[in-house]
């Protein structure tokens, strides 16, 4: 293997590429991890706990979801064997330790997240956070903070309020900023009479939960977009026009899903747009099939161009890297090491591209170079690149790594039904 590596360092050298502080580079870009894989966004505030159809969805019954915050922990543990480079834990408000009470979403605390802050100090990860405005009986009429309902607002106002909050303790505990990203179902299924006054409601709503001061060293906002949602086809408040208006206006964080766009739209050519008038962005990345179906990620275009773009924008310090898929149809320890390691090879590529030599080119007008070089790149040997990461991070690669999901899978997961 150390001869393969030898020479792959060699072959980028020939295009200006140096592998050593690829890899160097790669190692300190952090992404979030999303705690909602490993048990189908069911969160754990009742026994019963799951989804309601609140604009989100998820399919498939695969043996073995975690039933508790013990195993939830445990399965992240052991996808974390296979998932190379700094990680971060990004957490719902519904995945608090509620010691089988009922706590209103409202009425959360810091207390409710104090455990996970604790297991994640002990494996030194930065923790992400969201409020949960889906599956709740006070999502009425498929509305929150945009509901004519004045009683519905407040009570929500209220949640994205005490998530600020515990976002804040949580970066103080950890001395890493939290990233809070608000994302709402409301819309309609039909065609409203009134599409501006649900806006003019959610504008409001946002005003008052951002007019509590929080720090922004522990705490950073961030609001995300979406196209269409089961239940929302033909209205939805959150549009990215709103949503991007919105957190240009207030200078919070734009967030960009790649599943919540047309299926042909790629997030990867609104990034530098959005970079130049919002601070900072938050990405969601995901897969999505023909809609927002939330599948495992791979190193497919879409993910390639993400990270090319986060990279050609030497935005690696501005650009939030969270995944955001949740597929039940799959070994959940595969899904996460899958689209983990995908989105981290998909950066590993964008950094081996021989970009200093494509801007030369470009800079020269010569784009039949600029062309070449691009097509060059994908021929280079970056899997002996990505072998030498796994090596050097001591993460499970290859057969390895199957064999032992399977493992897992045969001595943890078959055992919990």
């Amino acid at each position: 293997m150390a001869n393969n590596y030898k020479y792959a360092k060699e072959q980028y050298a020939k295009f200006g590429v140096n592998t050593d502080k690829a890899l160097e580079t790669l190692d300190k870009i952090p992404l979030s991890m999303h705690c909602w894989q490993g048990d189908d966004v069911c969160g754990f505030e009742t026994p019963d706990a799951g989804l309601s159809g609140d604009g989100i969805q998820t399919t498939g019954n695969f043996p073995g979801k975690a039933r508790n915050i013990d195993e939830l922990r445990q399965d992240i543990d052991e996808a974390l064997k296979y998932i190379p480079g700094k990680t971060r834990l990004n957490l719902h408000a519904i995945y608090g330790e509620f010691g089988g009470k009922k706590v209103d979403r409202n009425a959360i605390e810091y207390k409710n997240f104090k455990g996970w802050v604790d297991w994640c100090k002990a494996r030194k990860m930065g923790i992400d956070f969201n409020p949960t405005y889906f599956s709740h009986p006070l999502v009425k009429d498929g509305l929150t903070l945009s509901s004519p309902d004045k009683g519905v607002r407040q009570y929500w106002v209220e949640h994205g309020i005490a998530c600020r909050k515990i976002a804040e303790k949580m970066g103080k505990e950890l001395g890493e900023t939290v990233i809070t990203n608000f994302w709402m179902p409301d819309g309609m299924k039909d065609m409203p009479a009134d599409r501006l006054s649900p806006r003019k409601r959610m504008a409001d709503s946002l005003d008052k939960i951002f007019a509590v001061k929080v720090s922004k060293k522990y705490n950073k906002d961030a609001f995300e977009s979406k196209l269409f949602g089961i239940g929302s086809e033909s209205y939805v408040v959150g549009s990215h026009e709103f949503v991007m208006g919105y957190c240009v206006k207030n200078q919070i964080l734009i967030t960009l899903d790649s599943g919540h766009f047309h299926p042909t739209e790629m997030i990867a050519d609104k990034i530098s747009s959005a970079l130049l008038f919002s601070p900072e962005i938050l990405l969601h990345v995901s897969r999505g099939v023909r809609w927002d179906s939330d599948h495992v990620v791979i190193t497919d275009d879409s993910t390639m161009s993400i990270m090319q773009e986060i990279i050609r924008c030497q935005a690696a310090d501005k650009v939030h890297i969270g995944m955001d898929f949740f597929d039940a149809s799959i070994n959940r320890i595969f899904a996460w090491a899958i689209g983990m390691r995908a989105a981290r090879k998909a950066l590993l590529c964008a950094l081996l591209d021989p970009l200093a030599m494509m801007k030369d080119a470009e800079a020269k007008v010569d784009f039949g170079t600029r062309l070449a070089l691009m097509e060059e790149a994908k021929n280079l040997p970056s899997a002996d690149v990505w072998q030498e990461y796994c090596q050097r991070t001591q993460k499970l690669n290859g057969m390895a790594m199957l064999k032992g999901v399977k493992e897992y899978e045969r001595k943890v997961l078959s055992k919990r039904n």
